[in-house]
């Protein structure tokens, strides 16, 4: 297993990727906007949430499994989407995608992605999610969908939360701009790693060269290092394109980047499966609330029949258990398998996957409860000394202890 053995948590999968990535690289997959509030934030939420045990359950046997749209899923957990996978690892959104496979839970594809959206669906026997925007040219969107479904794509999550290009200053500070600049310091930074220089850019280069964006139209391709050919993302997109969406996929249809609770609301008026409850990650509005923290007022403005997922800041086994004693019926995984990716390929994914399944097993049993049906908001201690949350129906729920 090489590297990945090492790892024993995401902060260490965060070390090793660390030390193998050029800063720029290493940056783009771990900063977020602005001063990084939001980013921080996420991650603090989670770990102000503590859980309240209840002690002499029988837990001596475990089910960790959840079922979402239908799919038994080995543990409330899919890897989301992002579109840097493959300059982090030779062939990485196909790691990703092998590895969420044998772990048996879903894998998200970017539209952002350089490997054929085909491909990945025969690589997960279908089980791959497609994520997509709408563009100001709604036809160029609309045959990215038409293609998917083709493929045979059975999930679309439609990202809502970039209406502009945010402002993440990171990437100006190292140089990495669209078209791609080199400069001195870039090129001393590349070849003091030469793991990534001759794994990662070596190999593209003697398998046909720099990679490509695979699944945007013809009018939007080309090499992810060349000039600007991404459209803006739509500003003027409305619900009644997510009302003209439904009407053109006849799959599982999710919204992704949702906090507000009516905005939740209007969106299984309109016909979608689920909402994701998300913050990009840290990496768009510095200033939003961390989304673990609207996951409850989420959970309550919406009926039990609507998924709700959430991500930004899932780092343990005991996020999830916390996250689903809130009221998620999944979390998405970003950064945390990234970092596993770039530090140690598959293997470290898998490794990841194996690590959190381990740790909400045993969460679980510390807690007193042997599956996510008897996890509740009962669990959750939060703001000194008061239990809150939702109920499993979607009431309100909060009890002084």
């Amino acid at each position: 297993m090489g590297a990945a053995s090492r790892a024993y948590n995401t902060d260490d999968f965060r070390t090793l990727a660390r030390r193998r990535l050029p800063r720029g690289v290493f940056d783009f997959i771990d900063r977020g906007s602005e001063d990084e509030t939001a980013l921080a934030e996420s991650v603090a939420a989670f770990r102000s949430i503590k859980l309240l045990p209840r002690h002499l359950n029988d837990v001596s046997q475990r089910d960790i499994g959840c079922t979402l749209f239908g799919r038994r899923l080995a543990m409330p957990v899919a890897i989301g989407p992002t579109g840097a996978a493959d300059i982090l690892w030779f062939g990485g959104e196909l790691a990703l995608a092998r590895a969420a496979t044998k772990a048996g839970i879903p894998f998200t594809l970017s539209t952002s992605s350089t490997t054929p959206v085909e491909q990945v669906a025969e690589t997960t026997g279908g089980a791959v999610w497609l994520q997509t925007y709408l563009w100001e040219r709604r036809e160029l969107s609309h045959a990215v969908i038409a293609r998917a479904k083709a493929a045979g794509v059975q999930t679309l999550v439609l990202t809502v939360d970039t209406p502009v290009i945010p402002n993440r200053e990171f990437n100006a500070r190292n140089g990495f701009v669209n078209p791609f600049r080199v400069t001195p310091r870039i090129t001393l930074d590349i070849m003091a790693h030469p793991r990534w220089l001759f794994g990662v850019m070596g190999r593209y280069m003697l398998n046909g060269g720099i990679p490509r964006y695979a699944n945007y139209p013809p009018e939007m391709s080309g090499a992810i290092t060349g000039k600007p050919s991404r459209l803006a993302n739509a500003a003027s997109i409305t619900w009644e394109d997510v009302a003209k969406l439904r009407d053109l996929w006849p799959g599982i249809l999710i919204v992704k980047g949702i906090l507000a609770p009516d905005d939740a609301a209007t969106a299984e008026k309109h016909g979608v499966d689920g909402v994701i409850v998300s913050t990009h990650g840290g990496r768009n509005l510095d200033s939003a609330p961390a989304a673990i923290q609207m996951l409850p007022a989420i959970r309550a403005a919406v009926s039990k029949q609507l998924a709700v997922i959430v991500d930004s800041g899932i780092r343990r086994g005991s996020d999830v258990v916390k996250a689903v004693a809130l009221g998620a019926d999944a979390t998405l995984i970003g950064k945390a398998a990234l970092y596993a990716l770039a530090g140690a390929g598959e293997p470290g994914v898998g490794r990841l996957l194996g690590l959190l399944r381990d740790e909400i097993d045993r969460t679980l049993a510390l807690v007193g409860c042997p599956s996510f049906a008897a996890v509740g908001p009962g669990l959750v201690l939060q703001q000194a000394g008061t239990l809150v949350g939702p109920g499993r129906d979607g009431t309100a729920f909060r009890e002084a202890v």
